[in-house]
């Protein structure tokens, strides 16, 4: 490169450097009492939050509006060390914060969370604070809101006596709760449980829900924003092992986990835990609503809505009826793409054994499955499976019953255990949202045999489905105005 070539050069990037700084705005702060900040909001809100848990951070922006830039002179949490709110500005936490300026136009970030001290009270209490702006003399804020909910939090817990949780505030389970075999754990009416991410329950003794319906148990996940209250797989699922025994489920709600119920026993074991559950709803699972493997469960009034596998995966055999029950699949295919139907029967299984080799187990029998005056329906093609691994007649009876089957798979129509289907018709459920009740046109209204009604005389609701013509199918008795 040429003596010439280089001065060019460097001329030309002194006059680019020279241009730049010229282009810089000048650092002048604007002082006059009208010019004011900006915020993205004027107030805060944390949706109820658990006691000696922290919330989600959130945040909001502090801008200025301006030709020039502006110095704020002071920032303070009104509540300072007292305050159950933290704060950080623009990446610095703390409590007060002097001498910050922003350019024309610009913004900083606030950051704000929370923890709230323990109340001691079940009423869900309102916490506020502020977050206060000095500039030229002004005084601006934000408020803060955070409403705190006391919990009975449960970490490791053990249950080794029988142990009745009352209402007087809901429970938090964190990672898991046992219940021993010699125990029962009895959950009085209008109790909520709390689920932390992952958390479960597991009970090789006996678990009693006694809700009503005024006041049903209640068992979800613990993120309380509403973004959540249908969400699937906030929490893992309640386990019921081969030792459980005597379990009781009355008007409970349980909701937005992996699996509802995990009730199972080793082929090997000869045992088979039960579980008698009524008037109760099992909906938003990211797989199974109840997977049971050699089980006994009866159940009437049961709703199990949209899941991400089967409503009701029966295994292996066990002994199953189900009266008044209506499992409606329509899971939203922007989760996942479902493969499983709303109730699938299998006399087998298969497993991962400790060399991490796939064992088929085969041979499961069925004391009985019967499932009389129900609907068994969804958004899919086939929403009632029924397989044998050795192409084995398996024991089971569906009586009035509205159900949806692709007979090109499977053409129930031949089998006699089969009888008074209502088959690929829409069962019209009130919807926005899925109630589980039925419309006024559906096909289910007076579609199920008094018989089987009789053990079950009271819909989910208390209504009477024995007081008109015949019982609607389902878990609810349409009432006409």
């Amino acid at each position: 490169m040429t003596i010439l070539s280089k001065l060019f050069i460097a001329v030309a990037l002194g006059a680019l450097s020279l241009l730049a700084f010229q282009c810089q705005p000048q650092r002048t702060h604007i002082e006059d009492s009208d010019a004011m900040l900006t915020f993205t909001l004027d107030t805060l809100y944390f949706d109820t939050v658990f006691t000696t848990i922290g919330t989600v951070t959130k945040s909001f922006r502090v801008k200025n509006p301006n030709n020039q830039f502006i110095m704020i002179d002071d920032i303070s949490l009104a509540g300072g060390n007292n305050s159950v709110f933290r704060i950080n500005v623009d990446g610095e936490p703390g409590i007060r914060f002097s001498d910050l300026e922003i350019a024309p136009k610009d913004s900083m970030f606030i950051f704000v969370e929370a923890t709230l001290d323990p109340n001691e009270m079940s009423d869900i209490l309102l916490i506020e604070d502020s977050i206060f702006f000095s500039t030229n003399g002004n005084q601006q804020h934000v408020n803060l809101a955070a409403w705190g909910q006391d919990v009975h939090m449960i970490s490791e817990g053990w249950i080794d006596e029988d142990v009745t949780w009352p209402n007087d505030k809901p429970y938090l389970i964190i990672d898991y709760l046992y219940v021993d075999s010699l125990s029962t754990l009895t959950i009085d009416p209008g109790v909520t449980v709390y689920m932390h991410y992952n958390a479960l329950l597991y009970v090789d003794g006996s678990l009693e829900m006694n809700g009503t319906l005024e006041e049903p148990v209640l068992f979800r996940g613990d993120r309380l924003e509403d973004f959540y209250k249908d969400k699937p797989g906030q929490w893992r699922f309640i386990y019921l092992s081969e030792d459980s025994h005597n379990n009781v489920i009355d008007n409970a709600e349980i909701i937005c986990g992996t699996m509802g119920f995990l009730i199972s026993a080793s082929p090997e074991s000869g045992l088979q835990p039960d579980l008698q559950i009524s008037n109760s709803t099992i909906n938003y699972m990211s797989s199974n609503g109840i997977y049971s493997l050699n089980a006994s469960i009866s159940a009437s009034n049961l709703v199990v809505g949209d899941c991400g596998g089967s409503c009701a995966a029966l295994i292996y055999g066990g002994a199953y009826n189900f009266t008044h029950c209506t499992f409606y699949n329509a899971w939203p295919t922007w989760y996942s793409n479902r493969q499983l139907p709303a109730l699938f029967l299998a006399d087998y299984f298969a497993n991962i054994d400790e060399d991490g080799n796939l064992v088929i187990y085969t041979g499961g029998e069925y004391e009985k499955a019967e499932f009389t005056n129900s609907i068994i329906s969804g958004n899919s093609r086939m929403e009632l499976v029924i397989d044998s691994y050795d192409d084995l007649q398996m024991n089971y009876r569906f009586d009035y019953c509205l159900t949806r089957i692709n007979t090109d798979s499977m053409d129930y129509t031949t089998d006699p255990l089969f009888s008074n289907i209502i088959n690929n018709e829409d069962p019209k459920l009130d919807s926005i949202p899925v109630l589980y009740s039925l419309d006024t046109l559906s096909p289910a209204i007076d579609a199920g045999f008094p018989a089987h009604a009789i053990g079950v005389p009271f819909d989910y609701v208390g209504v009477n489905r024995l007081a008109d013509e015949a019982p609607d199918l389902g878990a609810f008795e349409r009432v006409e105005d």
